[in-house]
């Protein structure tokens, strides 16, 4: 029960990653906050699903408002995130422009009200979804890598600015690998072969194993980590 008596907000949870960290968090006592502009696709116990779109700071502000009248949030998985792959002079300015509003604006549009609070309340952990495609690049992903190598910048920007004044609040990136979610189940067998060759391991990574490197910067038990990314790709060589 390393989450108990703690509130934790996850977005991105309707299904893949977000679910499975829902899944952990609440298995080890967690009440949890899910949001995502679609419904929920499972009912458990303690979860708190709310439709709202990160991208819609009106729309962010009244939530946040609405869910301090209830909650106090312990921990914040900044998990939202899509993907409108091209090549760069192929790529349409939408496309562009709704991959930084979803993967970057949504993650400063909660974090820039979450973060204080958890600042106020003198500790928290706030945990930003990164990807391999941040640390090594990838062809037709220009929109995708750009966002999520912001997001090791604005951790350790974060991890900064919601520790002064003595706050215990800590701010890391988790960067997965090739994980078997939905969307890489669609992808012809002989690509996910060779990515899992790619690895020092052998294999794809699990939903359920990212939701532990969650678990892990989450909980007490990473107290003295912050400012950092953590990358969990099963050794991926690029």
């Amino acid at each position: 029960m390393r989450l108990e008596n703690k509130v934790a907000l996850v977005t991105g949870a309707a299904k893949g990653l977000g679910e499975s960290i829902v899944r952990r968090f609440v298995k080890e006592g967690a009440t949890v906050v899910a949001v995502d502009m679609m419904p929920l696709t499972y009912e458990l116990n303690n979860v708190v699903g709310y439709e709202v779109d990160v991208t819609n700071r009106e729309a962010v502000k009244s939530f946040i408002e609405e869910l301090e009248k209830s909650y106090t949030i312990d921990v914040l998985v900044n998990n939202a995130g899509i993907t409108r792959d091209a090549l760069v002079h192929k790529m349409t300015d939408d496309m562009w422009d709704k991959v930084i509003d979803v993967n970057l604006n949504g993650v400063y549009n909660l974090t820039k009200y979450i973060g204080p609070m958890m600042m106020a309340s003198g500790n928290g952990s706030i945990i930003n979804i990164a990807s391999i495609v941040g640390e090594y690049g990838n062809v037709g992903q220009s929109n995708y890598a750009a966002t999520k190598s912001a997001l090791y910048g604005l951790t350790k920007t974060w991890a900064k600015e919601f520790s002064r004044k003595g706050a215990s609040v800590r701010v890391n990136t988790i960067s997965p690998g090739y994980i078997m979610t939905d969307i890489l189940k669609t992808v012809p067998q002989e690509l996910l072969d060779k990515f899992a060759k790619m690895t020092m391991l052998g294999r794809l990574g699990e939903p359920e194993e990212i939701a532990n490197t969650a678990l892990f910067l989450a909980s007490d038990e990473a107290s003295y980590v912050t400012g950092h990314n953590l990358s969990a790709n099963g050794g991926m060589r690029l």
